[in-house]
């Protein structure tokens, strides 16, 4: 019962812009720990970003850092991934997750679909 969507994705020329978003249902929102992972073709998965369960504390992977901000705004049960400055090797496919765990360390114990992210050159 508990689902993660994942929306916002598509097709960006590089130095371009999106905005994903992650709406959460069946968990309660505001205590966990929300972040964003990507999986790139032919590449395992990882972390690009996560934000605690306030929205004060934020961690984000050296390779987006400055580029990718993360927020939430827990009323609304959503968190959001702000892309700008997008390069081709940040095509993936985008996943939204919930986590009991601290930032730096953050892990998935719930997972979005997915939604998929293409930059062209």
């Amino acid at each position: 019962q508990v689902q993660l969507v994942e929306s916002g994705g598509g097709l960006v020329q590089a130095g371009g812009s999106l905005r994903l978003s992650c709406a959460a249902s069946g968990l309660t929102f505001s205590t966990y720990a929300m972040g964003w992972f990507r999986q790139a073709p032919g590449k395992e998965r990882e972390f690009v970003t996560a934000i605690d369960w306030s929205g004060t504390s934020t961690y984000y992977a050296n390779s987006v850092k400055g580029r990718f901000t993360i927020s939430r705004d827990n009323a609304k049960n959503t968190v959001y991934l702000q892309t700008n400055s997008l390069k081709p090797e940040d095509t993936a496919v985008y996943y939204c997750a919930a986590g009991h765990h601290p930032i730096a360390t953050m892990r998935g114990d719930y997972w979005g679909q997915g939604t998929q992210v293409t930059v062209s050159s």
